[in-house]
C-alpha cells in the first residue's frame, strides 16, 4: 500500500512539473506570450511598457518622436553547421505570429508604423523615430554592417521623399528602411483563386500577422488579416525569395520596433506573441489575449455645427491662455535657458538629466569608481531599463572641459569596435555635462595590475595587449577617419566580463583625414607615456599614440609604472638596462612565477622597446605590431641608444611639468586617494 501511495506522489510531482514548464515560455528555440504579464524577465524594454492589468504591451504612445524596443531577452542560433566535418553555415528556418493594433491620434495625422526585427543587438544607440522605426539613422540606413532583418508595417507614406502621405503597406526590408518588395495591407479570401481584400490595419480593432522564412528554400511569406478573421488566410500576402545568409550573424535577438515623428503619432500594441526556431510557431488563442485598446473617435466627425463652434471657441481660449502662461515662464527663465550649440545637433541621444540623477543616486559618492583630469565617473543603473551603465562627470571648469566633452560625444559616438568602450548617449544640463557608456565589470587595466590580490596569468595579458592593438588599428586605419587617442595609458584600459580589452576615454581625442597631417599644437597626456617628439614640436600622430602603447607593453609584463613616485626610477631605462646585460627576463612580474611562455614574453618586450624609440619614424604602425604579436613577421632588432634618450626626456619632462599637472583639474582635490602617483595628465 506504502509502494502505491509513493508511485502515485511520483506520477502527480511529474505532472506537476510538465505543467509548470508548459505555462512558461521557451527559452531555447520557441516561446509564446498570450498577453504579456509577469513577462518582464524574459523581454528587453526600452521605452516600451507592459499595461496593467491588461497585459498588452506598448511600444510607443501618442507622444512625437518616440522610439520603443521590446525585445526577447536571449538571441537565437540563426546560422547553423550543417555537417560535423565542415564550417559551413546554414540559415535555419524560422517563424513567428504575433497579434499587433494601433490607435491613430485622435488630435492629428497618425504615424509611423512598427517592425518585427532580427538584430544582432537589443541597442540601437544613434537610431532616429520617424520613417526610420527607430533602428537606423540617416547615415547608416541601408548598411551591410547593420545585419538587420525587418518586416514593417508602415503607417506613412513618404520615405526620402519631400512629402508624406497616409500609407497602409507591408514592406520586407534588409539593413534599413528601404523595402526590398512591399504590398498594400491585405489578405486573400478563402474560397477564391486571387481575390485580395485591402483593409486599413489603423481602423482594424487588431491585426494578427504570421512570418515565416524557409531556410531550405530560401523564400519569406508574410500573411496578414484582421483578428476578427477565424482562420489565417492559406496564401500569403508577400511571397519572395531572399537569402539571409549574409544578413544574419550566428546568434540573433527577435523584437519589436515602433516610432513617432515630429508631427505624425499612435500608439502602438502588442497583444500576443510567439515564435519557433525549425518548426512551426504555436498558435494564438484570441480568447486569452488582452481585449484590443479602444480606438477614440475623432471630434471633429461630429454631426452637430454648434458642438463644432464651441469646440472651437473653448479650443482658441485655451490655446491663448496655454500662450500666456508659457510666455510668463520664459520670461521667468530666460537667464536659464540653453539652446542648443551646433555640435549637439549631431548627438541626438540624449538622456534626461533627472533619469542620470537617480541612476547614480544622486551622484552619490558610493557610487564613484573612477577620476581623472577632466572628471569623475559614476556607476549607475538606468530604472527604465536595469542596464548597468558609467556615467562620466565632466568639470566644466577645467581647462578644457566642454572642448573634450564635444570631442569625446563627436569621436567615441560613432565608432564601433569590439576592443572599445561603446557610448550610449549625452546629457547637458547648466554646468553639469555627462556622458553616459558601457559599464565595465573589471574596470581598469591599471586597477587590475596594482591590486595584490588579482594576478592576471600570461596568457590573459597576452590577449590584452591584442585586443588593445586591435582597437588602436581600428582608429588609426580602419575608421572612416584618423583617430589619435593621445592618452594610451593603463587607466585608460578597461576590461570586462571576459578579460578582452576596451580602449575608453577619448577626451583627449583628435581626428583628422586619412592622407592628411595633425594639426594638433599642445602637449596631453600621461607623464611616462607621452612621446618626446610633443615637446619639440606638439604635433600628436599616430605615432605617439604607438609610444604609448610601447610603454603599456613594458608595464603589463613587468607590472612597474613608467615613473615611479619618486620620479627616480624610469620603467624604459631599467628594460633597456637589462637587455644590455641579457637579462631580459628579470623585469618579468615575479608574480607569474615562471608560468609564461617565454617566445611571447621576450616578443612583447622587444615589441614594446621597438614602439617606444626616440624617432618616431623607426616606430612601427599598428598594423605591424599585430603581424608582430601573431609571428606573421620577425621583430627588427632595436638598439638601446634611442630608448635611452626616451628615459631621459622622461626624466625631464617629469621634473618640468609633474607639478603643473596637479593643477590641471580641481576635482583633484575632491578625491586624492583615487588619484595615483605617476598617472597625472599632463597638459602643457
Amino acid at each position: 500500500m506504502a509502494s502505491s501511495s509513493s508511485e502515485l506522489g511520483f506520477v502527480f510531482l511529474l505532472l506537476f512539473l510538465s505543467l509548470l514548464v508548459a505555462s512558461k515560455p521557451q527559452q531555447d528555440s520557441n516561446f509564446l506570450f498570450e498577453g504579456f504579464n509577469n513577462s518582464e524577465n524574459h523581454l528587453n524594454l526600452e521605452g516600451a511598457t507592459v499595461v496593467k492589468p491588461s497585459g498588452s504591451l506598448k511600444l510607443t504612445n501618442r507622444s512625437y518622436n518616440i522610439v520603443g524596443h521590446a525585445f526577447y531577452y536571449k538571441p537565437f542560433q540563426m546560422l547553423v553547421n550543417t555537417t560535423n566535418t565542415t564550417k559551413i553555415l546554414k540559415v535555419s528556418s524560422f517563424s513567428t505570429s504575433f497579434v499587433f493594433s494601433i490607435v491613430p491620434s485622435s488630435s492629428g495625422p497618425e504615424g509611423f508604423g512598427l517592425a518585427f526585427v532580427i538584430a544582432p543587438s537589443t541597442q540601437f544607440p544613434w537610431s532616429s523615430p520617424g520613417h526610420l522605426l527607430g533602428l537606423v539613422n540617416s547615415s547608416n540606413d541601408g548598411s551591410p554592417s547593420n545585419h538587420l532583418f525587418v518586416v514593417e508595417f508602415d503607417t506613412v507614406n513618404g520615405y526620402r521623399s519631400q512629402a508624406d502621405s497616409k500609407g497602409n503597406h507591408v514592406g520586407v526590408n534588409i539593413n534599413g528602411m528601404n523595402s526590398t518588395v512591399n504590398e498594400p495591407a491585405a489578405f486573400f479570401i478563402e474560397g477564391t483563386e486571387a481575390q485580395k481584400e485591402e483593409f486599413s490595419m489603423e481602423e482594424s480593432d487588431a491585426v494578427q500577422a504570421w512570418i515565416d522564412y524557409d531556410g531550405e528554400k530560401k523564400i519569406v511569406n508574410v500573411t496578414i488579416a484582421p483578428i476578427s478573421l477565424p482562420t489565417k488566410p492559406s496564401k500569403p500576402l508577400i511571397s519572395h525569395p531572399i537569402d539571409l545568409h549574409e544578413v544574419l550573424k550566428e546568434s540573433m535577438f527577435v523584437g519589436f520596433s515602433a516610432s513617432t515623428g515630429e508631427s505624425k503619432a499612435s500608439s502602438h500594441y502588442i497583444l500576443g506573441w510567439s515564435f519557433s526556431l525549425n518548426g512551426p510557431s504555436a498558435e494564438l488563442n484570441s480568447s486569452r489575449l488582452p481585449e484590443p485598446p479602444t480606438k477614440e473617435n475623432d471630434p471633429s466627425s461630429t454631426s452637430f455645427p454648434w458642438i463644432k463652434l464651441a469646440v472651437a471657441v473653448l479650443s482658441a481660449l485655451i490655446l491663448l491662455l496655454i500662450f500666456s502662461l508659457c510666455s510668463l515662464t520664459l520670461y521667468r527663465r530666460y537667464n536659464n535657458f540653453e539652446n542648443l550649440e551646433d555640435w549637439e545637433l549631431d548627438c541626438p541621444h540624449r538622456f534626461r538629466y533627472r533619469d542620470l540623477h537617480v541612476a547614480t543616486k544622486g551622484f552619490k559618492e558610493s557610487e564613484l569608481i573612477g577620476i581623472g583630469g577632466f572628471g569623475v565617473v559614476y556607476k549607475g543603473v538606468l530604472a527604465s531599463t536595469g542596464t548597468e551603465v558609467a556615467v562620466k562627470r565632466i568639470v566644466r571648469g577645467s581647462i578644457q572641459g566642454m572642448r573634450e566633452f564635444a570631442a569625446e560625444i563627436e569621436s567615441l559616438g560613432r565608432l564601433r569596435h569590439k576592443n572599445l568602450v561603446n557610448l550610449q548617449g549625452w546629457c547637458k544640463r547648466k554646468n553639469d555635462l555627462l556622458l553616459v557608456y558601457d559599464y565595465i565589470s573589471n574596470g581598469s587595466l591599471d586597477s587590475l595590475l596594482v591590486n595584490p590580490s588579482v594576478v592576471l596569468s600570461w596568457d590573459q595579458r597576452f590577449n590584452i595587449i591584442k585586443g588593445i592593438a586591435n582597437g588602436l588599428l581600428y582608429l588609426h586605419e580602419e575608421w572612416e577617419q584618423v583617430v589619435i587617442h593621445r592618452d594610451i595609458k593603463t587607466g585608460n584600459i578597461l576590461i570586462d566580463e571576459d578579460l578582452n580589452a576596451r580602449v575608453g576615454d577619448f577626451g583627449l581625442a583628435r581626428l583628422y583625414d586619412h592622407g592628411q597631417v595633425s594639426h594638433t599644437t599642445n602637449v596631453v597626456g600621461t607623464i611616462g607615456y607621452i612621446a618626446p617628439e610633443l615637446t619639440r614640436t606638439g604635433k600628436a600622430s599616430t605615432s605617439s599614440d604607438v609610444y604609448a602603447y610601447g610603454v603599456l607593453l613594458l608595464e603589463v609584463v613587468s607590472e612597474r609604472r613608467p615613473i615611479d613616485e619618486s620620479g627616480q626610477f624610469v620603467l624604459l631605462d631599467w628594460v633597456v638596462e637589462n637587455q644590455s646585460l641579457g637579462q631580459i627576463h628579470d623585469v618579468v612580474d615575479p608574480k607569474l612565477n615562471l608560468n609564461y611562455d617565454e617566445e611571447e614574453v621576450e616578443l612583447v618586450l622587444k615589441l614594446g622597446l621597438l614602439c617606444a624609440q626616440h624617432r618616431a619614424d623607426l616606430r612601427p604602425t599598428m598594423r605591424q605590431v599585430i603581424r608582430y604579436l601573431n609571428f606573421d613577421d620577425p621583430i627588427p632588432v632595436t638598439g638601446a641608444e634611442s630608448s635611452r634618450m626616451s628615459s631621459g626626456f622622461l626624466e625631464v619632462v617629469s621634473a618640468s611639468t609633474i607639478s603643473a599637472s596637479y593643477n590641471l583639474s580641481s576635482i583633484n582635490s575632491m578625491s586624492s586617494r583615487l588619484v595615483e602617483a605617476g598617472r597625472q595628465p599632463c597638459t602643457c
